[in-house]
């Protein structure tokens, strides 16, 4: 297991720890390594598994060096792996619970919306889409997770408008379900919806996710395809 995912497992829960520098950077590297810890989890007994950061950091997005140095082919590289992994993450057959302790920035706000159920710790950090304000057009596959996660009328405002959060406004905007008070709070808590899903049918559980999500699937699949074109 790569040194970038801290891999941890209970009896209700496998805990995915990002610690990937000061802001946990999806790098092609770490994108690998997620998809490693997820096969790993995939072939354990059914439990939900728990995605966290570092504290004050889930994660600030792509890694920006790749963007600036590594030239178009190697960034459409990186966005199609980073695409493809929440798309995994949606028809992932155990529950994904996104334990968010911090600063949630363009892709590290897509991994909550990939997410089956998402708690964030109250606090100043931001969670935003900002994608438009660093002079990026959406490619097609967030739009389709947007439009697939966020509540309609924060569709246009969190990737159009590039709006910044906190953590009890992307409550309402479909980032976070729900917000408890202090990092001690948001283990217990998602500890506490692991051990509440990990009762739930294995085999009921992954094929209602996949045929509850089927044209949000589809559309992702498209959209990924599109954006290998452009």
């Amino acid at each position: 297991m790569s040194d970038l995912i801290h891999y941890t497992e209970t009896e209700h829960a496998i805990t995915l720890r990002f610690d990937n520098g000061k802001v946990n950077v999806l790098s092609p590297a770490m994108i690998a390594a997620i998809n490693e810890a997820l096969d790993r989890a995939e072939a354990a007994p059914f439990k939900a598994v728990i995605f966290t950061g570092r504290e004050g950091m889930l994660s600030g997005g792509y890694d920006l060096g790749v963007m600036q140095q590594g030239g178009m082919a190697a960034v459409r590289d990186m966005v199609d792996a980073g695409s493809r992994l929440t798309r995994r993450m949606l028809a992932f057959p155990k529950p994904i619970i996104a334990a968010c302790n911090g600063h949630a920035i363009a892709k590290g706000a897509f991994l909550l919306l990939a997410s089956d159920y998402r708690i964030g710790v109250e606090g100043e950090y931001k969670i935003s889409l900002n994608e438009v304000a660093i002079g990026l057009t959406m490619h097609h596959a967030g739009i389709e997770l947007c439009r697939g996660r966020l509540a309609p009328v924060y569709f246009n405002r969190a990737m159009i408008n590039a709006e910044v959060f906190n953590p009890v406004a992307a409550v309402d905007a479909g980032f976070l379900d729900k917000t408890v008070a202090n990092e001690e709070a948001l283990q217990q808590e998602a500890a506490a919806m692991a051990q509440h899903m990990a009762t739930l049918n294995a085999n009921a559980f992954a094929a209602t996710k996949v045929k509850a999500r089927k044209q949000h699937l589809d559309a992702l699949d498209w959209a990924i395809e599109e954006d290998k074109k452009a």
